[in-house]
């Protein structure tokens, strides 16, 4: 059976869902993330209705 552990991860940054049609800013800022060496991603949060920008890492 396979197992499975939790990860901590760390909330970057977050942006209202409700942005300009078009717009996309956490995706940008994800991108920005990863060009300096973070492993950055965009994240649905439905329960605030945000998207989040998380990595792995913890911030130093």
């Amino acid at each position: 059976m396979p197992t499975t552990t939790a990860q901590s991860r760390t909330v970057l940054e977050r942006f209202p869902a409700g942005g300009p049609r078009g717009s996309w800013p956490a995706d940008e800022y994800a991108d920005a993330q990863r060009a300096q060496g973070t492993n950055a991603w965009v994240v649905m949060d439905l329960a605030t209705d945000q998207f989040l920008v998380v990595t792995d890492a913890t911030p130093q």
